[in-house]
């Protein structure tokens, strides 16, 4: 039997008056939102019901207190760190795995070397640069709350008291508003923020260009995930959304999966260890599990939430199942599910009794017989249009290999007249050298005739 190990959080939180370690309670991450979490931060009552605190050590001195932030600010396990975690911190079993929730990557590093306690650092990413650059900066803050943009925005300024006004039209680029560039160069000029070192300022920067290329690189994943889903299943993407819908599959495992699950199945996928709980405990079930992220639950009233969650489900399975068995995909089918989930939402609110499913049904299949007919032809079109490219491609290779074989037939006579040409120019040639020759040979004899006539006579 596979059992599977249950994970504690801790986290590790570094005050100026000591260490305080807290212990992360079991929760649903399904239904933890961004702003739920700000909301659970901000009030201390539910922020009690999330975080307990386990352990807390002050400091001795103010001296002490230094040594140790700067040595947590180094990235070294301090003494007292150490003896504080080792106390406090249970160690790791085969059921059991702890990890441990830290703010710096370098103190998360050396703590897993030296204690052998699981780091991590995911989750509610930290705020480094608005920290780091509000010292210098605080106003930037308040004028761009995207954190895209202000890392961006904090890489161009970089210190203020070098931006000029010939700078706000590339930050209007940056900002996309002409109104919000004014106010960070007007900002800029009265700023109450400290001067900031070259160092610190290399640091940001390099921070910021990280941000801006995760972000960038979000983006490009996202896209790529909006046209995966269109392709794969256009009717679940276009129902429930592309993200939610991916992670349905992904819990699935593939669309198939997907497709041959109920609708009760799909209603609480991603809630397994809430369903498990209530059987154990013989309490009420999960409502929702991965859906609850659409917005359909979201715009829903508190008590038509499960009625709703339950309806939507409902669709989602036809749509999984119509994108898996289907020759042509098209998003047909989806358009008319999310219409009935919005008239059901509708109804729930006003009263009024949404059409029939038979009669939408109907007009969806119609609908898509025309579109599959459409892409039918286009895809004939498309066949036709390569065999020609097949077929002039092939008339291009016979006559280029007619003309190759035309023109070895006719090389080697051409080749043979040269050679007789070449003959026949060497022999004119070899001619005229022998008639020099014997002519040089007949003068060669009549000057030695002459010099033994001479010789004679004397």
């Amino acid at each position: 039997l596979f059992v599977k190990m249950a994970q504690v959080l801790f986290i590790l939180y570094e005050h100026a008056s000591g260490y305080a370690l807290f212990r992360v309670k079991e929760f649903e991450e399904v239904s933890v939102l961004q702003s739920q979490v700000e909301k659970c931060v901000t009030d201390l009552s539910k922020f009690q019901s999330v975080v307990k605190l386990v352990a807390f050590s002050p400091f001795k001195s103010g001296t002490n207190a230094l040594d140790n932030i700067n040595s947590v600010s180094e990235g070294l396990v301090h003494e007292d760190l150490q003896i504080f975690l080792e106390s406090n911190v249970p160690k790791a079993s085969k059921k059991q795995k702890i990890t441990l929730g830290v703010a710096d990557a370098k103190i998360g590093a050396a703590i897993t070397e030296e204690l052998k306690i699981q780091c991590s650092q995911t989750g509610a990413a930290p705020e480094i640069i608005r920290e780091w650059y509000s010292y210098h900066f605080p106003e930037l803050v308040k004028i761009v709350n995207d954190n895209y943009l202000y890392a961006k925005a904090a890489k161009y300024i970089g210190n203020r008291k070098e931006f000029t006004e010939e700078k706000v039209e590339e930050l209007e680029e940056i900002v996309m508003d002409s109104g919000k560039a004014r106010a960070i160069y007007d900002a800029s000029r009265s700023s109450m923020g400290m001067d900031i070192s070259p160092i610190d300022l290399i640091n940001i920067e390099s921070f910021a260009s990280k941000v801006i290329s995760l972000a960038e690189y979000r983006k490009s994943l996202a896209e790529y995930l909006r046209n995966k889903m269109k392709q794969v299943a256009p009717n679940l993407a276009t129902l429930i959304g592309e993200q939610v819908g991916a992670r349905l599959i992904a819990h699935a495992g593939s669309l198939t999966n997907l497709a041959k699950y109920p609708a009760s199945t799909v209603q609480i996928l991603g809630a397994e260890k809430a369903l498990f709980r209530a059987l154990k405990t013989k309490g009420n079930t999960p409502k929702y599990g991965l859906i609850f992220h659409s917005t359909f639950i979201g715009r829903a009233g508190a008590k038509n939430k499960g009625r709703i969650s339950r309806y939507l489900a409902n669709k989602c399975s036809i749509a999984s199942r119509i994108d898996c068995f289907t020759e042509f995909p098209t998003n047909v089918f989806g358009e008319h599910l999310k219409q009935q989930v919005e008239d059901r939402l509708k109804f729930y609110e006003t009263g009024d009794a949404p059409a029939k499913n038979v009669d939408v049904m109907k007009i969806a299949v119609e609908e898509a017989s025309e579109v599959q007919t459409k892409l039918a032809k286009k895809e004939k079109k498309k066949k036709k249009k390569e065999k020609r490219k097949s077929d002039a491609m092939n008339d291009t290779m016979e006559t280029t290999q007619e003309m190759d074989t035309t023109q070895e037939e006719d090389e080697p006579p051409k080749k043979k007249k040269k050679k007789k040409k070449s003959q026949e120019e060497e022999a004119p040639e070899a001619e005229t050298s022998m008639d020099v020759e014997s002519s040089a040979k007949k003068l060669k004899k009549k000057k030695k005739k002459k010099q033994k006539d001479s010789s004679d006579s004397d």
